[in-house]
């Protein structure tokens, strides 16, 4: 049995788990997949297959949560005592009000020992569970226990919302770095450098590009002298309200500017992919998302060879328009011959992206229901498992959604996908999602975690507005809290066992036989 480390204090353990007990629900229990697969793509699009159902619910062999001491094997007793009570913590909604209230309060700004002592209690509680470090050393050793645990790293440095050149040069400079830390880990222990593009191009002149992008799409005599070779970025079903009127050309200053971009992501790409590592590209909200996916598009067709693709883009699932979309990039990269790459995500915009609607009086461009967001993610996830087994491309399927993760992983099974064909990773935040993860990495798929990282200065901030955007996202952690409330009962059990134990009388041999 696990014995518990002699620097974990048993009463502060005891007083966890009798606190737990007395608010989390009844232990977790299996699911089986009795969700279909929907089809979300538009009529051009292939078929979305089903999960063949043999009647023997593979995917419960995927997730064996009743197996604590398995699942959290890797995971020491004080790493899985803190997760557990900073989940608890923050499942509570009026937490992440607060915190966010006082991170943008005036007293931080103007009271200097205020704003060290709520630092320095973010670091030891939050910061120490959701992210990764203060920099590449500290990144580089997280990876480093991750890979000894059986996971991988995508290294993200938090970097956002740049507002000049010299900004972006300073944070490409940072992400060049991050490259170049992940070269010197264990070989396939970083699965991705992650790039996000409004750290490297101002975000007005992204703007001004989306609302291009959108007119040259809707009027085909408009053309753009400065736009490159690129994959299709629109579908017919795509928000164009952003553009309402013919936006004013590119001043030569911001095609000055827009080359500078280019210039950035390329040296990033560089670094990166030499090092061979891919590039994965975040997505942002619809106003700049056709922007960033112009150059991320325009990197995959520079990086993308023979099978295995280099740079990917992000697909965001509550959108209406991600499956058509999704569709007519792989199959424009499949007559190119260039292999693709996708991260699906459900998307973090929803409500900034339904209030600039409703504002317009127009339709959201977000599904209407979650079961419509569920749909077009699980499709998704189906159609791209269909291409990748047949075919060139790659997918990371980036979610902390039990239901999601059965599905992709026993259609996975069934194509034969696992960790060796580096055709599929799933994903999810460092600090979520661990009993899915764990039990991912089990049935025998490759796993990462995102690992942002950062001095808590910078990154706090981007990180309360993540919290913000997905505010039922802690809440839904209750499956994390129940395995780990029954793991730690489990080593507590163990322990007081192991010391009972060692006061017993030795068995006389000769007596028993």
């Amino acid at each position: 049995m696990a014995m518990i480390k002699k620097d974990v204090s048993y009463k502060m353990l005891r007083s966890f788990v009798s606190r737990v007990n007395s608010t989390t629900a009844s232990p977790a229990r299996r699911t089986t997949i009795n969700t279909p697969i929907q089809n979300s793509f538009p009529a051009v699009a292939q078929p979305v297959a089903t999960v063949k159902d043999d009647g023997n619910d593979g995917a419960v062999k995927i997730f064996d949560f009743e197996d604590t001491k398995r699942l959290f094997a890797s995971v020491p007793t004080r790493k899985l005592l803190h997760s557990a009570i900073t989940l608890n913590v923050c499942a509570m909604e009026s937490m992440v009000d607060f915190s966010i209230k006082v991170m943008n309060s005036k007293t931080m700004e103007t009271n200097r020992f205020f704003r060290e002592a709520v630092l320095k209690t973010i670091r030891h509680s939050a910061y120490d569970h959701f992210v990764a470090g203060e920099d590449t050393v500290q990144a580089g050793r997280t990876v480093n226990r991750l890979w000894e645990s059986g996971l991988r790293g995508m290294l993200d440095y938090g970097l956002e919302h740049a507002a000049d050149n010299e900004s972006c040069d300073d944070n490409t400079q940072e992400l060049i770095k991050t490259a170049e830390s992940a070269h010197s880990l264990p070989p396939s222990s970083v699965s991705f450098v992650v790039v996000k593009v409004t750290a490297i191009c101002p975000v007005y002149l992204l703007r001004r590009v989306s609302d291009l992008l959108r007119w040259e799409y809707q009027n085909s005599s408009f053309k753009l002298s400065w736009k490159q070779q690129t994959l299709p970025i629109f579908s017919e079903s795509s928000p164009f309200y952003h553009t309402l009127q013919q936006p004013a050309p590119l001043s030569a200053e911001e095609e000055h500017d827009l080359e500078l971009a280019h210039q950035r992501l390329t040296s990033i790409c560089d670094k990166s992919i030499n090092g061979g590592i891919p590039v994965v590209v975040d997505a942002e909200d619809t106003s700049i998302q056709p922007a960033i996916d112009y150059l991320t598009y325009w990197a995959a067709l520079n990086y993308n060879k023979g099978t295995k693709p280099m740079v990917f883009g992000t697909i965001q699932g509550y959108l209406k328009d991600a499956g058509k979309r999704m569709y007519l990039t792989k199959k424009a990269a499949d007559k190119m011959g260039v292999p693709v790459g996708f991260k699906l995500v459900r998307g973090a915009y929803m409500s900034s992206e339904r209030k600039l609607a409703n504002s317009l009086g127009v339709d959201s461009p977000v599904h209407d229901t979650l079961n419509g967001t569920h749909d077009c993610f699980n499709g998704c996830a189906s159609f791209m498992l269909d291409e990748v087994s047949k075919g060139p491309g790659g997918l990371v399927l980036a979610s902390h959604n039990l239901e999601s993760g059965k599905l992709a992983a026993q259609k996975a099974r069934d194509y034969g996908i696992g960790k060796e064909s580096e055709k599929l990773e799933f994903a999810s935040l460092y600090g979520m999602a661990e009993g899915m993860t764990f039990g991912l990495k089990n049935g025998g798929f490759s796993v990462s975690k995102y690992l942002p990282f950062g001095p808590v200065e910078q990154i706090m901030p981007y990180l309360l507005r993540r919290a913000e955007e997905n505010r039922g996202l802690l809440s839904s952690s209750n499956l994390d809290r129940q395995l780990m409330k029954q793991e730690l009962k489990r080593r507590l059990k163990a322990c007081f066992t192991v010391g009972e134990n060692q006061f017993k009388p030795e068995t006389n041999s000769m007596a028993s036989n």
